[in-house]
């Protein structure tokens, strides 16, 4: 039997003691249980590192006695909590900027504001809502993954006889065709992304994709092998557009079938849309007293005035706290 003794979470941190920084993000923390506290610091049941605990942050507020409630699970199965006094944060604008896709937006956060409690998936009070705000969610990954990686051309395959039904064998066939494209271009991994989109039947399934370089057609025939394909590059734009330009508005296209997606027409718990690993954007998270501050910070980084800029107080009934969104041609 293990030797008991109780120990702050900061105790299972080396070099991290009394920072607050720990709510909000995952944490790795070598012990087998962990129990709740009646204290101001949570009370941890230690044991040899034979579990291994991802924690993350569940809920916070006046609800849970003004602690966060941490929850995890080990490699056995099995959740866990603990309770941790909560550092109230200063009132300060805060911004994330993704600058390879040249997009930054951002709020305004009280010190008096509560954190939504954490709802497992499927499991939405309003459910319409719910989906609308993914929706949203997955046009703004899209569009900066796009920008980050200059996809500018659109593409699309089309099943031959007999085609296909069953959004599971589509992602196999995917797969499969990207999988060959990539040994068919020397074996380099490059940036994609692809959506599915059921036929104007209603019942089969076709695909559209986007890469960020030029790839012969007769290669993209030779990969798919299942019936037709067609890309081309992104034309309908201004004189003078720039690459990054030019993807925003590929993903512009690319979103319009993610949102269909989201009717029902996709296997429940299937991604709406895949993207090449690897490729992910960088984000930079910024700080600061006001808006302009925090604009002026990515302005910095990006070494220029944003091309566009978006406020929320230029909408008509905005009720959400005060926001802002940039971006750089």
């Amino acid at each position: 039997m293990h030797r008991s003794t109780a120990h702050t979470l900061s105790a299972l941190l080396p070099g991290q003691e009394g920072e607050p920084s720990i709510h909000g993000r995952d944490v790795p923390v070598h012990t087998r249980h962990i129990e709740r506290s009646s204290g101001d610091a949570p009370q941890v049941a230690w044991a040899p590192p034979a579990a291994f605990l991802c924690l993350r942050r569940a809920c916070r507020g006046s609800a849970h006695g003004g602690a966060d409630v941490l929850v995890g699970s080990s490699f056995r199965g099995g959740l866990v909590s603990v309770r941790v006094p909560v550092v109230a944060p200063d009132p300060a604008w805060g911004l994330t900027l993704v600058p390879a896709a040249g997009e930054a937006g951002g709020s305004f956060r009280s010190a008096s504001r509560r954190d939504r409690p954490y709802v497992p998936q499927g499991h939405a009070s309003d459910p319409v809502r719910s989906g609308q705000e993914a929706v949203k969610r997955a046009r703004r990954l899209l569009r900066q993954y796009c920008a980050a990686n200059s996809i500018t051309r659109l593409g699309t395959l089309t099943y031959g006889p007999p085609r296909c039904s069953d959004p599971v064998l589509l992602r196999e066939h995917v797969a499969s065709f990207f999988r060959d494209l990539r040994a068919g271009l020397g074996g380099d991994p490059f940036p994609y992304v692809w959506v599915p989109e059921l036929h104007k039947d209603g019942v089969h399934l076709h695909v559209h994709f986007g890469v960020g370089r030029f790839i012969p057609r007769g290669k993209i025939e030779e990969a798919w092998g299942r019936g037709w394909v067609h890309i081309k590059r992104v034309s309908d734009m201004p004189v003078g557009s720039t690459t990054r330009e030019e993807a925003r508005r590929a993903a512009g296209y690319m979103s319009k079938y993610v949102s269909k997606s989201f009717d029902g027409v996709q296997g429940k718990g299937l991604h709406r849309y895949e993207v090449a690993q690897g490729f992910q954007p960088e984000k930079v998270r910024l700080v600061g007293d006001s808006r302009a501050e925090v604009l002026s910070k990515a302005c910095d980084v990006m070494r220029a005035h944003p091309t566009d800029v978006w406020l929320s107080e230029d909408v008509e009934d905005w009720e959400a706290p005060p926001a802002v969104w940039a971006a750089w041609a």
